[in-house]
Formats: C-alpha cells, structure tokens, sequence
C-alpha cells in the first residue's frame, strides 16, 4: 500500500477550486487585448519594428531601398528583438488569504490566483516563459504550462506567507500578490535578492474591503484564519482610528520597498472587479527597464 504524496493530496483537495478559477481566468485573459509585450526594441528577430534612416557603418544588405526611394535619405529596416523574457510568480497561500469579510465576495486567495493565472495566460500567449518561484514550476513557455501553474497554487500552512526568491531568473520579472499583513522582513530580503540579480516586477497587495474599512462596532472577537493570534474587545469601534493608520503605514511600507527595489506597486480590493487589476499587471510586465 503506498502513502499519497503531501502535495499531491493537497493538489487534489484544491480540485474543487482550481478548474472555476481557472476557467474565470481564461476568460478574463480574453477581455485583454494583447499588444506587443516588453520586446520593443532593435535586434534579432523576424518582425518588422521601424524604418530608420541609415547611419555611418552599417551595412547596404540593410538598406531597404523601396522605402529610401521616396526620399533623399537612405533608410534602414530594423526588426524587432524577440527573445523571450521569464517571469515568475508568487502567489500568497497562507492562511490569512482566506479571508472575505461578505458573503458572496471572494476571498483574497481566489482573487490573487485568479490574476496570477490570467497574466500567466496573456504571457504565454505573447511567446514568454512563466513559472511559480521556489523551483516547483520552473518557467517554461507553451500551452501546457498553464495547467502545470494551477496545479503549483497550493496552500501554505502558515498564518500569514512570505515571499519565495529561490527560482527567480535573473534579469526577468517577477510578480508577487499577497495581503502583505505578516511580518515584512522576508518581502524586503526577497526584494534585495531580486534587485541583486536584475529583477524587476510589480507587488500587487490584495486586501478584503473589511480591512481596509474596519466596519466594526461594539463586542467583537478578532482572529487569525490560522486561530493563532486572537484579541476581544467590548468597543471595536474605537480601534479603528488606530488600525486605518497602522493600515496606512503598512501600505507605504510596502510600497517604499517595491520603490526601493525598483518594483511597481498595486492595492486591489476584493470588491473591485479584476479587469482592471489584471490590466494594470499586463501593462507592468510591459515596462522597460
């Protein structure tokens, strides 16, 4: 008799999950129109990028005289550098994403691996290499890698998840979605070791409305998802002036060190759509260095 493997337990206890998740972000990818993603630049390649005019040493097998004959000025038919760039993802799955303060919005983990899997998608359909960090999912291109990074969300067992740097490629991107509402230490090494190895990327913090609201009153009872840290109080509201600006504070904190990193910054919210959100992680893939 054999002993099912941890993660391939865990794989299947998600099985419920994944394929709806999967399937809303198959369709989200499909709202995105895509453009030309982060190669526009001379070089190797087959696709046309500009014309420019020609300059001192280059070569008259690169002169395009159809279009120097509508001029005085000889120019030059550049193509469009298309090597693949690796982009990897981290996707909080620790206990604290679990959490969705209304019945009927999803919870952040959904959201976050819905965005991961749609940008995983618009990538993959650009020509890119994606892949999860921490060596699970190493970043490859085609079809199949997509079904290979659902599989790779599992969940954590901690109550709040810090981010993986092993597997990050150097000088690709990276993107981490998390709540960001455990202890920043790990983030900030993660980010240095990026920063050291030419990574560049966005942090996406995705939050409940509740968390960032605080629509509490009277008796109430705050606790971890993981059970671990609990505090009751008979006069919540009065916490909420105390929590919004250690919120705020925590929120420029992470900010400042996606900033620091030279990383772009996003805090989506849970009630929001996520067109918009994915949107706006295309558009940072997008950016040159």
């Amino acid at each position: 008799m054999t002993t099912a493997h941890p993660l391939r337990t865990q794989a299947e206890a998600l099985g419920a999950t994944l394929p709806p998740l999967l399937a809303e972000a198959q369709h989200m990818a499909a709202t995105i129109v895509l453009g030309d993603h982060g190669r526009r630049q001379p070089g190797m390649g087959d696709a046309f990028w500009q014309f420019r005019p020609a300059m001192p040493g280059d070569s008259l097998r690169r002169i395009d005289w159809r279009r120097s004959a509508r001029g005085d000025v000889p120019y030059v038919r550049e193509t469009e550098w298309q090597a693949a760039q690796s982009v990897v993802l981290w996707v909080d799955g620790a206990r604290s994403m679990a959490y969705s303060g209304a019945r009927g919005r999803p919870p952040k983990s959904d959201r976050a691996r819905v965005l991961a899997l749609a940008l995983a998608i618009l990538l993959l359909r650009g020509g890119e290499r994606v892949g999860l960090a921490g060596h699970t999912v190493p970043p490859r291109s085609g079809r199949a890698q997509i079904d290979r990074i659902a599989e790779g969300l599992l969940d954590d067992a901690a109550d709040y998840g810090a981010p993986v740097p092993e597997g990050l490629a150097p000088h690709g991107r990276a993107v981490f979605l998390s709540d960001f509402l455990g202890d920043l230490a790990p983030l900030e090494s993660a980010l240095g070791r990026a920063a050291d190895a030419g990574v560049t990327g966005a942090l996406v913090q995705v939050l409940d409305p509740a968390e960032e609201d605080f629509p509490f009153d009277g008796r109430t009872i705050f606790e971890s998802m993981g059970g671990s840290l609990r505090h009751e109080t008979l006069r919540a509201g009065e916490l909420r002036a105390r929590y919004l600006d250690r919120l705020a504070a925590r929120k420029d904190r992470v900010q400042a060190l996606a900033r620091a990193a030279g990383w772009q910054y996003d805090c989506h919210h849970t009630g929001q759509g996520a067109q918009l959100a994915l949107l706006w992680l295309y558009r940072a893939m997008e950016r040159r260095r």
